[in-house]
């Protein structure tokens, strides 16, 4: 009489087992596409198309880091540092460096079981130009501070539970530095990298 319960009960178990595995798998694959409550790191590599007052454009190249803290549904903060070079604009002679320190909100879709998030920001900070020519009343200056705005968005890959691959971010970044005519400069940032998270 033991053995027929013994089966039985082992049938049971291996039916439930059988039931709850693949719910957990589809649960696992949620939570690692919409880390509610998680706080991520990213490094990038950014190419920025700016303009210049002569009206020809010019591509910088540089680096950005970010910290991203998701706390309500979507709904998170993003702090993103960002620096940008080029020596020679446009064979003139002139170059520019260029940092930028941003801040705002930041709203990510997921879709339930898949690993991909789309991500749309709207920041604003400092934009700090140094190694290049600003104009000012008297001369011109090496150095200039002024307002940057940044908006935009992306596309997150989760690879793991602990890493993303940032796929791509293109964002619009307006920067108000002197340039002897609208003292505004509007450029587009592209980048791609990878960040880590952390639960």
């Amino acid at each position: 009489m033991r053995r027929p319960y013994s089966s039985m009960l082992l049938g049971g178990v291996m039916m439930m087992m059988t039931a709850i595995t693949p719910s957990l798998l589809q649960a696992q694959a949620a939570a690692a596409a919409s880390p509610r409550g998680a706080l991520e790191v990213a490094f990038t590599y950014n190419a920025t198309l700016a303009d210049a007052v002569t009206g020809n454009s010019f591509w910088m190249q540089g680096v950005g880091a970010q910290i991203h803290g998701q706390f309500l549904g979507g709904l998170g903060m993003v702090a993103d540092i960002a620096g940008a070079h080029q020596s020679n604009i446009n064979s003139s002679g002139v170059g520019l460096d260029l940092v930028t320190a941003t801040f705002g909100p930041r709203y990510t879709w997921t879709r339930p079981h898949q690993r991909y998030g789309l991500y749309a920001q709207a920041l604003a900070g400092t934009a700090i130009g140094f190694n290049g020519i600003f104009p000012a009343p008297r001369g011109a200056n090496t150095t200039s501070l002024g307002l940057a705005v940044k908006a935009g968005g992306g596309l997150n890959l989760t690879l793991s539970p602990h890493v993303v691959l940032r796929a791509f971010e293109a964002d619009y970044l307006r920067t108000q530095l002197p340039n002897s005519t609208t003292n505004v400069q509007n450029n587009i940032t592209l980048g791609a990298g990878i960040a880590l998270r952390f639960h």
